[in-house]
């Protein structure tokens, strides 16, 4: 048991008359670490009752995490390598979308068009009696469906106890991993290495040392080595997950506090960059805000608080089913969205089965659900952004035109919508300067070109996936000199940014022109109560804060010796599409 509905039931029993029932039941809870507002209880308890005071000592004590075990010291594992780039695509195939929230079924299908002999090659691999590790150049790129990991961890992970259909743990290793990719890797107690992949062939027995950070061959030779990130990452590993570690570290500092103890050494703690005394980009300031700080550096590990939170239809019932597994319910995120955009046109039997009962499931718990054929997920989210606020969505184009947004997979989400905040490693910024007026002729399409353009330019990216380099991967990217843009027309360009695989993004717009976007806003969701759309509470409440907002229309702007991990300076507004080379139309200087 992990907790989460059964916790009250086994409250009450501790105070059974029944020593041995009242044991069990103290037993069971020491291992549990989905306890929630049930802490109180037990903590009220503790002072009369001796069952639940051996279970507030477990809590501190980490029992549950003391007994699973270690990471070991070296692990041998046999090589199944996808050479080039693995897309999400190619292990969560989007045909067979319907069929994801049946992880079983839906991974007989994983690499059916990139390599269609691909899952008889893992097969034939575990006959060699070590784990399989999957390899590739470049892993994880594309979509944030949290089922390419589901999928993949089903071949290579290891059952998790008591929960049919699911698996945990594995193996990855990648030159390059993508970011939302990885971090979902994370979430489900698997172990990703980014390192140098090019020794490695399908069918090696290579062993990797986490903790000196080498893999050698059979005859012991260094193929390669690497640094593990986060530096919590095999805590996560040995906790079954990063969300397991922090809900289950979360519980046993809490206990501490409330008994008086000091925090607990039992766990590696991330830990915070050096203060250059520098001023914070526009990005830094945000999440700060959420944090409760006036700025988080780079490489700090925070939880932000999530303001607005979107789930679409192709992975709302894997987000639902993540939902049910932390006993959410009630969402603490102060909106939760969700849409019906990707299945409305042509619905299959399952489809709307989904249809008909998404809506409540979100709506009970204080969400707002669209409704088929409203439209998609992005132009929906955009309407109900507050400015300067943090948020997530299932999809990794969810790039806040408004604010900034860290996409993720389906177990992500789920646990911002329902803890109300998220973990995340703070990523370094790339500043990606316009300068002059936008010219007649040149389209939006023509600025998005322009940045990877500029970037490919100055030898910060590469189209080849040898040697790739990617100055934004990873990062955020912060864009200034576009500020009276529209906020749809703002939303391209953050929308381009997953494309260059960026972690986040943000852009500098006028208090003219998110004045304008709210004013519209504001009759849209009002209009929406009217019509009947639910959670009508969770919608009014994000209208009150947009009309506060316009009573007092203030927006934070970077500093202006803020520190950037590059720049891309004076890119000119005056780029057209055609071959991407710059006019000799002049520009006016802004």
């Amino acid at each position: 048991m992990v907790g989460g509905y059964n916790v009250q039931s086994l409250v009450s029993f501790l105070k059974s008359s029944d020593q041995n029932i009242a044991a069990a039941a103290a037993t069971a809870l020491s291992k549990i670490t989905l306890a929630f507002d049930a802490f109180n209880d037990v903590l009220e308890l503790a002072e009369i009752n001796p069952y639940a005071k051996q279970v507030l000592d477990a809590w501190a004590n980490g029992a549950w995490f003391i007994r699973r075990p270690q990471v070991p010291e070296a692990i041998t594992v046999t090589v199944f390598k996808v050479p080039g780039e693995t897309n999400t695509d190619d292990l969560s195939p989007a045909p067979h979308a319907t069929t994801r929230p049946d992880i079983p079924l839906h991974a007989l299908v994983m690499l059916e068009s990139r390599i269609p002999e691909g899952l008889k090659t893992i097969a034939e691999l575990k006959q060699k009696g070590h784990p399989v590790a999957y390899v590739g150049d470049v892993v994880g790129t594309g979509s944030s469906r949290k089922s390419a990991i589901n999928s993949l961890l089903w071949h290579i992970g290891d059952d998790i106890p008591f929960i049919p259909n699911k698996r945990a743990g594995g193996y990855i290793l990648g030159s390059k991993i993508a970011p939302i990719f990885f971090n979902t890797a994370e979430d489900s107690g698997a172990l990703p290495i980014e390192c140098d992949v090019a020794p490695m062939n399908t069918g090696d027995v290579i062993t990797i040392y986490p903790y000196e950070g080498k893999i050698t061959n059979e005859a012991g030779e260094t193929l390669s080595t690497f640094t593990l990130k986060p530096v919590t990452i095999l805590d996560e590993v040995r906790a079954g997950g990063r969300i397991p570690l922090l809900i289950g570290r979360s519980l046993t500092d809490k206990t501490r506090e409330a008994l008086g103890y000091s925090p607990s050494d039992l766990f590696v703690r991330p830990q915070l960059p050096n203060d250059t005394g520098k001023g914070f980009t526009l990005a830094q300031k945000m999440v700060g805000k959420a944090c409760g700080l006036s700025g988080v550096r780079p490489g700090t590990a925070c939880e932000p608080v999530m303001t607005t939170v979107g789930s679409q239809d192709t992975t709302g019932p894997m987000t639902r089913d993540e939902l049910k597994e932390l006993a959410c319910l009630g969402f603490s995120a102060d909106l939760v969205m969700q849409s019906f955009c990707h299945t409305a046109a042509y619905p299959k039997p399952v489809d709307i089965k989904t249809h008909q009962q998404l809506p409540d499931f979100f709506s009970t718990r204080g969400g707002v659900a669209l409704r088929p054929g409203d439209g998609i997920i992005h132009s929906w989210l955009n309407r109900m952004l507050l400015p300067d606020t943090v948020g997530t969505g299932g999809d990794s184009h969810t790039r806040f035109p408004l604010g900034i947004s860290f996409p993720a997979g389906s177990g992500l989400v789920a646990f911002a919508a329902a803890l109300g905040v998220m973990p995340l490693d703070m990523p370094e910024s790339v500043l990606v300067k316009f300068t002059g007026d936008l010219q007649p002729g040149v389209t939006l399409r023509d600025i998005v070109n322009a940045i990877p353009y500029v970037a490919i330019q100055q030898g910060k990216l590469t189209v080849a996936k040898q040697n790739k380099q990617n100055v934004f991967n990873g990062r955020i990217m912060e864009m200034t000199g576009l500020p009276d843009l529209k906020v749809e027309q703002a939303f391209e360009l953050t929308d381009a940014t997953a494309e260059r695989s960026c972690g986040g993004s943000t852009i500098k717009l006028s208090v003219e022109t998110i004045s304008e976007y709210f004013r519209s806003n504001v009759a849209l969701l009002k209009n929406m109560v009217a019509r009947g759309y639910q959670d009508a509470k969770t919608i009014m409440r994000r209208v009150a804060k947009m009309e506060q907002w316009l009573a007092n229309p203030v927006l934070m702007s970077a500093d202006a010796d803020a520190e950037y991990a590059d720049m891309i300076e004076s890119i000119s507004t005056r780029f057209r599409n055609r071959s991407l080379r710059p006019l000799t139309i002049p520009t006016t200087s802004s």
